[in-house]
């Protein structure tokens, strides 16, 4: 998997979201705009989950860094990380909703036993004031890069 990583060594998680390509006669990457979203049989081995927190308010900015890191180890770090949004309720900022896609569960499960996850869950422990997992099926997914053209898929290493 391709990540790009901002010079702060965040990820620019425009490129990590799960897009798709078209190819030319001659291998040549064709632009991508209007590309077809994933198909059915691409997505039924991914492994797709919402995780709802409340943080502790007091505790938000430290949530925040946390975070940040561990999201930046994982998609740099594991090839079954696919996607990994992070983002706060804009007029509650204490919650919390991280988007995850992984390659298929087996990847999700090799996540969980990872050194920079056990760190950020150690980290976090007296932070999250509560957590929801929300197990997802995949309807369709596509994304834009920040420019508005349809993304390169990113499923293969």
């Amino acid at each position: 998997m391709i990540a790009m990583i901002t010079r702060r060594g965040v990820p620019d998680f425009a490129t990590l979201a799960v897009g798709a390509a078209t190819q030319g006669r001659n291998g040549m990457t064709k632009g991508t705009r209007g590309a077809p979203p994933l198909s059915r049989g691409e997505m039924q081995n991914l492994y797709v989950q919402i995780a709802e927190l409340e943080i502790d308010p007091v505790q938000l900015e430290d949530y925040k860094a946390a975070v940040e890191e561990q999201i930046a180890t994982a998609v740099s770090e594991e090839a079954g990380v696919l996607v990994l949004y992070a983002v706060a309720e804009r007029e509650n900022p204490s919650h919390v909703r991280v988007f995850e896609i992984y390659r298929d569960t087996d990847a999700y499960r090799s996540h969980l036993e990872s050194a920079h996850f056990k760190k950020y869950k150690a980290a976090t422990a007296k932070m999250v004031k509560s957590l929801k997992l929300i197990q997802a099926t995949p309807v369709v997914l596509g994304a834009k890069d920040l420019n508005g053209h349809d993304m390169e898929r990113r499923l293969a290493d």
